[in-house]
């Protein structure tokens, strides 16, 4: 991810770190358990509060997610 100018809103910090979760999102997604939804998460190393911005998912990327559950 590439470098943010990121302030926490609650305690006004600036060091943070950064992730990725990925999630099911509709109905068919839940039961072929296929997570087909991304996140990047920035989270405050002081007060550990945590933001999430949905980040575009390819196709191949869901295809080989099927495959591999």
């Amino acid at each position: 991810m590439e470098h943010l100018n990121y302030k926490c809103s609650k305690c006004d910090n600036r060091t943070y770190k950064t992730g990725q979760m990925r999630a099911t999102g509709g109905t068919l997604s839940k039961i072929f358990d296929v997570q087909n939804q991304k996140f990047t998460s920035v989270t405050c190393e002081r007060c550990t509060y945590t933001e999430f911005y949905k980040t575009k998912t390819s196709g191949l990327s869901n295809v080989f997610d099927f495959f591999t559950n």
